[in-house]
């Protein structure tokens, strides 16, 4: 298993969480999300896999879930932004 942490932006509240989660986890070979919300900020969002994503497949969730950009590979979200929320889904 390998879990890797995105930097997402443009998620506001808990159903833009909900969504970019239940896209992630519709990847093949995702077993988990987590999603460390940062509204309007940059979003963490871990995701728990057997092998490595592709940035890209990554990215085409986001996109599908609605529109949600991926910052970049770099771990964490700006903790400058303000305040988070983690939101475990199965």
């Amino acid at each position: 298993m390998t879990a890797t942490t995105y930097r997402v932006t443009g998620m506001t509240c808990e159903h833009c969480a909900r969504a970019v989660s239940a896209e992630l986890t519709a990847v093949p070979g995702v077993s988990a999300v987590q999603v460390d919300l940062v509204p309007g900020g940059a979003s963490a969002v871990t995701v728990t896999s057997g092998a490595p994503l592709a940035a890209d497949a990554v990215a085409a969730a986001l996109d599908e879930a609605g529109g949600y950009q991926l910052l970049d590979g770099t771990p964490g979200p700006d903790a400058a932004q303000g305040p988070r929320r983690s939101l475990p889904v199965r």
